[in-house]
């Protein structure tokens, strides 16, 4: 008699630096009957971030001092490790992601059809709410970078919001444990080597919110370059 695979655990990590009124609301909408654990990783927020995320719900992280994004998602990857999760969904704390569309996001990943799925708000149609043209334009061209250094042709290579089965740190070519990931190298990073390491890669349309101008965290031209280099370096052999 064949038994039923168990199933398969989602751990729904989400970044966090000095989220305090936003935080708590991310929280609350993630999807229980979706994510098996909640974590947030608040990297150092000087507010009350990390009360706020405990309060409505969710296991908090804390980093001693601001770290980056990147080094957050890799304490919320290593955390999901360690519990025994199978799958880390990445979610933003800014309430810029619609935590409902976890479904969708793991979706691939439960049905054991995809290694890494990444979100696009661009995929059947726009899904970016109040964007700027500067925005517009910067991740279409960042997209088309992304497309012709991995060779994958993505609609969206700057959403955040994606997720992936932690099976694919087995590989001894994704090492995500470099210094030099710690900000915002991380993420095109992890995405660049599921498609140059011959995951299973797809896209899944989602919805992203921009609720302000000017309420990003990364600065011109250092930040830009944060975002680029991993394309650069892994391209050229500079890095692993």
């Amino acid at each position: 008699m064949s038994t039923a695979p168990a199933p398969r655990r989602v751990l729904a990590v989400i970044p966090a630096f000095n989220e305090a009124g936003k935080i708590g609301a991310v929280v609350r909408k993630i999807p229980r009957d979706v994510a098996t654990g909640i974590l947030v990783v608040d990297d150092g927020s000087t507010d009350a971030t990390a009360a706020e995320a405990a309060e409505a719900g969710a296991e908090v992280l804390r980093h001693d001092r601001n770290r980056g994004v990147g080094a957050a998602i890799r304490s919320g990857i290593e955390h999901g490790r360690a519990s025994g999760y199978d799958i880390v969904a990445v979610v933003a704390g800014d309430d810029q992601h619609d935590p409902t569309e976890l479904s969708a996001i793991v979706a691939p990943l439960v049905a054991g059809t995809a290694d890494f799925v990444q979100g696009s708000r661009r995929l059947g149609g726009e899904r970016a709410n109040n964007i700027g043209m500067f925005r517009q334009v910067t991740t279409r061209v960042y997209t088309l970078l992304f497309r012709l250094a991995s060779g994958y042709p993505c609609t969206d290579a700057t959403n955040g919001f994606r997720a992936f089965s932690l099976s694919i740190f087995d590989d001894r070519r994704i090492d995500t444990a470099q210094e030099w990931l710690d900000r915002y190298e991380l993420e095109p990073y992890l995405f660049y080597k599921a498609v140059t390491t011959g995951k299973r890669v797809t896209e899944v349309p989602t919805t992203v919110f921009y609720h302000a101008a000017g309420t990003t965290k990364m600065k011109p031209v250092r930040d830009w370059w944060r975002i680029l280099r991993p394309l650069v370096f892994l391209r050229l052999g500079i890095r692993r």
